[in-house]
């Protein structure tokens, strides 16, 4: 099946299931191409990973080729947003801060390789990464990776923002507090009677797409994955974190440092030495919002650990170690959190058609912001066999 094969979607009705992050850039995508587009959200607003995360857009982070030209699509999307009003966005760049001799060596490697996969970065030594990111901790610093490719949202606000935009400025029904029980006949059935007619749909609800398609997440081999995470109180006297900084704990994380040959020798140091960070998934990055909060995590528990009660053992061992990469003036925190998604083991995402012209798009893992409003543009091209016009 595929979405008429034509060189629009003008007068096409799109039904959306979902408010997120990857709810509203199919949304947004729909539009763009002509659509008629619905989006229904069950909560009165986003309230699950979309807006539970660092706010960061991270490129950095995507394996070379496709993935990571998807997230530089959605890295210029999301400046496309910004410009037009629909949320704040810092241009901020990262760092990833080496202060052990496996890191830096990780790094180089990276860099090394870097320019022939198309992924622009740079090492900076320690004082350059001083100036550059003013909050990394200078004792033992080796030196640091630095991209321009990375930018901050606030995601509570960014969602908002985005959700308000696309009405305003796109001609999005945006339906909160309305669920989809189901799809019958080519009508998607909300809770309470109402039948909207579709010539597409698009389920993108996360972890919870068992509420449409019972057993669904469990046979694609999906997981859910939970994280923590918390938020210091405004900075004083307008102190700047800079960049994104992520530790070298950091690079145990991210599938685009996966060919560097030192990475082994550093899980073998993590492991050996606190397996503890291994059990629970725990690397740590920061990034500060327009607020002045610097956003600091996370973690990450799986399928039957994942539960409703957060564990003050991760907040602690997440603090310990950004204490020994970052120095920020005040560390009060004003806010604590958890969020959970779905992720494959070893897909980026996951898209199947249950129901004829109903796709169900998840398993982004935590990377909903990096890549939502690049894979929509992805797909709706797959979809529709066209491109279209930018706005």
């Amino acid at each position: 099946m595929a979405v008429e094969a034509s060189k629009h979607m003008s007068n096409q009705r799109v039904v959306v299931v979902g408010a997120g992050i990857v709810g509203l850039s199919f949304a947004f995508s729909a539009a763009e191409r002509g659509a008629q587009v619905t989006v229904f959200e069950r909560h009165e607003a986003a309230v699950g990973a979309s807006i539970r995360n660092f706010g960061m857009v991270w490129p950095i982070g995507q394996p070379a080729g496709q993935l990571h030209a998807i997230a530089r699509a959605a890295r210029e999307r999301w400046g496309l947003l910004a410009s037009q009003g629909a949320c704040w966005l810092s241009p901020c760049g990262s760092v990833h801060a080496a202060h052990h001799d496996d890191e830096w060596a990780v790094l180089q490697e990276f860099a090394a390789s870097a320019p022939g996969a198309g992924i622009p970065c740079r090492l900076l030594g320690p004082e350059e990464t001083l100036q550059t990111a003013p909050g990394v901790k200078p004792e033992g610093l080796r030196g640091s990776l630095h991209s321009d490719s990375e930018a901050c949202v606030n995601p509570r606000r960014a969602m908002a923002g985005l959700a308000a935009w696309l009405t305003t400025r796109r001609g999005i029904r945006i339906e909160f507090g309305r669920t989809v029980a189901g799809f019958d006949g080519g009508d998607a059935v909300v809770c309470g009677g109402e039948r909207c007619p579709f010539d597409l749909a698009v389920v993108c609800g996360g972890a919870d797409i068992d509420t449409i398609f019972p057993g669904l997440h469990a046979s694609l081999g999906l997981r859910r994955c939970k994280l923590q995470m918390l938020k210091t109180v405004a900075q004083p006297g307008g102190w700047r974190l800079g960049p994104h900084v992520a530790s070298g704990l950091t690079l145990r994380h991210y599938r685009s440092f996966e060919g560097c040959p030192s990475l082994a020798t550093l899980r073998q140091r993590i492991a050996a030495t606190k397996p503890e960070l291994d059990r629970l998934g725990i690397h740590v990055m920061a990034s500060q919002h327009d607020d002045g909060g610097v956003v600091l995590g996370d973690s990450h528990e799986y399928d039957a650990d994942v539960d409703a009660f957060d564990k003050p053992l991760i907040d602690d061992l997440i603090l310990r170690e950004l204490r020994e990469v970052i120095a920020i003036p005040d560390w009060t925190i004003a806010s604590r959190w958890h969020g959970v998604y779905s992720k494959h083991p070893s897909r980026a995402w996951v898209e199947v058609e249950p129901i004829e012209n109903v796709k169900v798009v998840t398993g982004l893992g935590g990377n909903g912001m990096s890549l939502s409003l690049g894979l929509a543009e992805h797909l709706m091209r797959s979809w529709t066999g066209a491109a279209h016009a930018t706005a």
